[in-house]
């Protein structure tokens, strides 16, 4: 068995004492029920704890502005999962940037709401929570996005982490605009920390436009300001769109160097720290650069700074033993490393594997690892990390990430996609998820089970409908029972609400939901008694427009055809009686035999009806007081139409 990475976590419950009482907890989709035991922690029980707490794993996706995060990352997922696999690699690239930087843009939308919100409401600590985890996260994202997918050569890969760095520290432009915006922007005391910030983040142009503004201030130092601003022009930049080689880049480097550190033996601008500041940054001072530690921020941040002052061409594969070095260097040694910076040096090794590990231990939810993973799978960087339990790295995060979402009560939907995108496992998890999704109202119910449709999930819809044909009927609901059962195509309970039904009609003498049962169609096959209620349903409709022998036909055969049961043969031979007593004679020699022989059946004793249920005329009480009297009329009214039929034939 696999050592834990880490202790896990601690999550008081208030108002328990553990040395007092034992707990007992049961596992949900996506948190946990704990209750305290009747039993003490020295032994003996104790009263019982009417309290039952929730504790849930996953509090964010319960934020109104990361659900934003959830919704609009799920389109760039789908997205993603569009893109064609037979596309040559170099058209695949530019797309997988796009899409990396589609998902920073939605954390930086997220981080700024979430900002604003932790300001302005009492949810403070949480949200600045979530904002920590978001700028991790974001800038995980950029870096990844630099090293992993973009995968830059040697002499480019400063320049890109120089833009990373400008990203994460971009509050030197608002900074900037505040001392630009004062009156006198050369004394403000913000001036000379702008100015070593763009410094800093190799903006050599945005700082000479800055240290404009001091050299007017001073004509008598305006040939050192010039002399720094001609340093700061000629700094050599590699572009890798240009035609110039690496080597040359390195040639031309070196010789502004070097004409910069004759500046400082020659002391140009000693009679200015600020100035001989700046110009030790250029050389790549190591103790200059750490005095400025509070404008750096970060050891990375440190790192990408002396790199471009010292090591313009490094090779990505020597940047983790700078990385380390500049951590050691920035960090106390009594300071622990954050989570981000054991991140970012499994980023600088190139251990992708372990940047994803750490990532799943530091960050609060699967979001950020699962569409990381997802990534730099399309990118062809995961293929060799396979999990012993059968579902690859990329599989096994999102299921994690969607099992998640389905414990919410709309996020549930988005989820669907990402187990649609696991080829082994998803359906599996889709169908045992979806059966644990609330059916509060038939409007979702149809949500789901169109979700189901679409898979052939068939099981599931069945299940659903059975679930919503007893709630409706427990609801007293016939016509949305039936609808539903027979959806579910359960014959059993068909069968059971058709009986209401013609239950309700002895009882009240009418039918409800009369659209419902005129139009079942080819569905009143499902069950006997569903067939019967539809048609004896027909019979009223047929009396009703007059069409006595087509409803005399129809009401002969439910009895003959053995469709009708045998406790509703009263009823319909009670039907029977008022085309009987027509002056036109409704029943043929043969058919009136028949209702003789149904009547004789009846009353054999093979079948007794049920004295306590009420009987119709259609639709009109008979009292069943005299029930061996309204025999004796059946009997006679039938043999009447016979003797008629016979005498006529």
């Amino acid at each position: 068995m696999e050592e834990v990475d880490v202790e896990p976590t601690t999550t008081p419950i208030p108002g328990f004492d553990s040395n007092q009482k034992h707990l007992g907890f049961v596992w949900g989709p996506g948190d946990i029920l704990v209750y305290e035991t009747i039993y003490k922690a020295s032994g003996g029980s104790a009263g019982g704890c009417p309290f039952v707490h929730e504790v849930r794993k996953d509090e964010d996706i319960y934020s109104p502005i990361l659900r934003k995060l959830f919704n609009e990352s799920h389109h760039i997922f789908v997205g993603l999962q569009r893109i064609r696999e037979d596309l040559p690699s170099k058209n695949k690239k530019p797309q997988f940037v796009s899409i990396s930087k589609n998902y920073r843009s939605v954390i930086r939308a997220c981080m700024e709401e979430l900002q604003q919100s932790s300001l302005s409401t009492l949810k403070g600590v949480i949200s600045m929570m979530s904002h920590l985890s978001l700028w991790c996260e974001q800038n995980i994202n950029i870096f990844c996005t630099l090293f992993f997918v973009c995968g830059p050569p040697a002499g480019s890969l400063v320049l890109h982490l120089l833009d990373w760095v400008r990203l994460h520290k971009a509050d030197v432009d608002e900074k900037a605009r505040e001392v630009l915006a004062s009156e006198s922007p050369a004394e403000h005391q913000a001036y000379w920390d702008v100015v070593i910030s763009y410094v800093l983040q190799g903006r050599m142009d945005e700082a000479r436009q800055v240290l404009v503004k001091q050299a007017t201030l001073q004509p008598a130092a305006r040939a050192m300001f010039k002399l720094l601003d001609n340093l700061l022009m000629k700094m050599p930049i590699f572009n890798p769109g240009e035609t110039q080689t690496l080597t040359e880049f390195d040639v031309k480097w070196r010789h502004w160097r070097e004409e910069v550190d004759r500046c400082l033996q020659d002391q140009s601008f000693a009679s200015n720290p600020h100035l001989e500041d700046i110009c030790k940054i250029l050389v790549g001072d190591e103790d200059v650069l750490l005095e400025h530690k509070e404008l750096l921020s970060t050891w990375y941040h440190f790192l990408v700074t002396r790199l471009l002052f010292s090591h313009p061409t490094v090779k990505p594969t020597e940047l983790h033993y700078y990385a380390q070095s500049s951590m050691h260097m920035f960090l106390d040694t009594r300071s622990v490393p954050e989570p981000l910076d054991s991140i970012l040096l499994a980023a600088f090794e190139f251990d992708i594997h372990q940047v994803i590990k750490d990532c799943s231990i530091a960050l609060n939810n699967w979001w950020f690892v699962g569409h990381l993973t997802d990534l730099l799978d399309h990118c062809k960087l995961l293929q060799s990390h396979n999990l012993h339990f059968g579902s690859n790295l990329r599989e096994f995060l999102l299921l994690e990430y969607a099992s998640g979402l389905f414990t919410h009560h709309s996020l549930w939907q988005l989820a669907v996609d990402y187990f649609d995108h696991c080829p082994e496992f998803g359906r599996v998890y889709l169908e045992l998820q979806i059966e644990r999704v609330p059916l509060d109202t038939e409007r979702k119910a149809l949500k789901v089970i169109r979700i189901c449709e679409q898979r052939q999930m068939t099981e599931q819809v069945r299940s659903i409908c059975k679930i919503m044909a007893k709630k409706a009927l427990r609801n007293n609901r016939l016509g949305s029972a039936l609808s539903w059962s027979i959806r579910a195509k359960d014959a059993a309970f068909a069968t059971l609400i058709s009986e209401r039904f013609l239950q309700d009609y002895c009882a009240k003498g009418t039918f409800s939901d009369l659209d419902l049962i005129d139009n079942l169609g080819p569905a009143m096959l499902l069950s006997d008694r569903l067939t019967f209620l539809g048609k004896y349903r027909e019979f009223h409709r047929l009396y009703g427009e007059k069409r006595f022998s087509d409803a005399a036909k129809l009401l002969l055969s439910l009895m003959t055809a053995k469709i009708a049961p045998r406790s509703f043969w009263m009823t319909l031979l009670t039907d029977a009686l008022p085309l009987l007593e027509q002056k036109e004679v409704i029943f043929s020699a043969d058919q009136t035999h028949e209702l003789m022989f149904c009547l004789e059946e009846l009353t054999s004793g093979k079948s007794v009806p049920n004295p306590d249920r009420p009987m119709q005329v259609l639709g009109y009480p008979l009292s069943n007081v005299c029930f061996p009297f309204n025999l004796l009329i059946h009997c006679f009214i039938i043999c009447s139409n016979l003797y008629s039929c016979l005498a006529r034939g």
